[in-house]
């Protein structure tokens, strides 16, 4: 086992000489571990861990300057919008949200001043599927940098560098540590120039993260691709149980072969992941309100990807940083419960549901 190295500052053997290490915010074994761990899942050269995801996500947008644009997705975490929004737009730095799944939409929103394409895939919360390799294509000709948030996927199911992006990048904190007990982000690339970019961040900026946390996040890679084969199992199970409920309006997951990105998906990924989103319909928020607060396995709670189940309401949880124009015209609505369906016995989770479902 990595040895958690809890250790602030290292010998050196003459002034500035050091042994591979010199203080902890710049580099730590244990991170150093974990840093080769993911780039190697990820196919990368390399790999930049943080404190968090939006630490990682943080980094990238740090490269941009004023009069810079982004172009990112509409439907992706709310985190990320917020940080673009509220934390760089005041810099000058100018984002805007379209629907990737429409490439004509894509390169009509493409600036002059365009720097980077942000793309989630499976998006977050609606699970819409988004073509990296297409993306990544007109992002070149037109000399833009791509990053796509692997979080949901995470590289047992899809392998983005593969795809033609610059950068992947993850909240470690969901299925890679896998557990809900460590936060952590990370970026893999290929790209010397970004990865050098990347490491100057947590040097001047001291967004790294502790040794106990990389230690936690390794040990949950060595079961992931177990981990999200049930997950994935769980989730099929979970979303074809829905699609079939007579309280459930619609169901979001990119295993249905009537979903619009569903083709995408068997292409570009290795499984369908773990989870999904729904609407009942009746669409009023007190109906949403008496299935999430009657789940006895399923917990109310943010955050996704651990080994046990939660259940989430993006519009009042971790999308209520946008506003509620922007979500209704994403399609993200009032009443819609996102499941992380985790690795439990797969019938105690529709049996939990089910029981939910019938409150009246």
């Amino acid at each position: 086992m990595t040895p958690i190295y809890q250790t602030s500052t290292y010998a050196q053997d003459a002034p500035g000489v050091h042994r591979g290490h010199e203080y902890a915010r710049v580099t730590n074994p244990t991170r150093t571990a974990l840093e080769g761990n993911l780039a190697a899942l990820e196919g990368a050269a390399h790999g930049i861990c943080f404190s968090s995801g939006v630490a990682a996500t943080d980094a990238i947008m740090k490269w941009m300057r004023p009069g810079n644009h982004v172009l990112a997705s509409n439907d992706l975490y709310g985190g990320t919008y917020r940080l673009m929004r509220a934390i760089f737009g005041p810099f000058g730095i100018e984002s805007s949200f379209v629907d990737m799944t429409d490439l004509d939409v894509v390169r009509a929103a493409i600036r002059p001043e365009t720097k980077l394409l942000w793309i989630e895939t499976p998006t977050n919360p609606l699970l819409r599927i988004v073509d990296i390799r297409a993306l990544t294509e007109i992002a070149r000709e037109h000399g833009i940098a791509t990053v796509v948030d692997n979080t949901f996927a995470t590289p047992v199911l899809q392998v983005p560098l593969t795809l033609g992006a610059d950068m992947v990048l993850h909240s470690t904190t969901k299925y890679l540590g896998g557990h809900s007990d460590v936060i952590g982000g990370a970026v893999c690339t290929n790209n010397s120039e970004w990865a050098d970019r990347l490491r100057f961040i947590v040097k001047s900026t001291g967004a790294a993260p502790a040794p106990m946390d990389c230690f936690l996040t390794l040990r949950g890679t060595k079961t992931l691709h177990l981990r999200m084969e049930r997950h994935c199992q769980n989730a099929r199970l979970i979303a074809e149980f829905l699609a079939g409920h007579d309280a459930v309006g619609k169901v979001y997951w990119p295993g249905f072969e009537d979903h619009p990105g569903h083709d995408i998906a068997a292409r570009q990924m290795c499984g369908f992941g773990g989870m999904v989103s729904f609407v009942l319909k009746d669409e009023s928020i007190a109906a949403a309100n008496k299935v999430m607060t009657n789940t006895r396995i399923f917990t109310l709670a943010e955050s996704l990807g651990g080994v046990e189940s939660l259940m989430n309401h993006p519009a009042t949880m971790t999308h209520a940083s946008i506003p509620h124009a922007e979500r209704q015209a994403a399609g993200l609505h009032d009443s819609l419960i996102r499941l992380s369906v985790g690795v439990e016995e797969g019938g105690d989770l529709q049996r939990d549901l089910s029981r939910a479902l019938s409150v009246r």
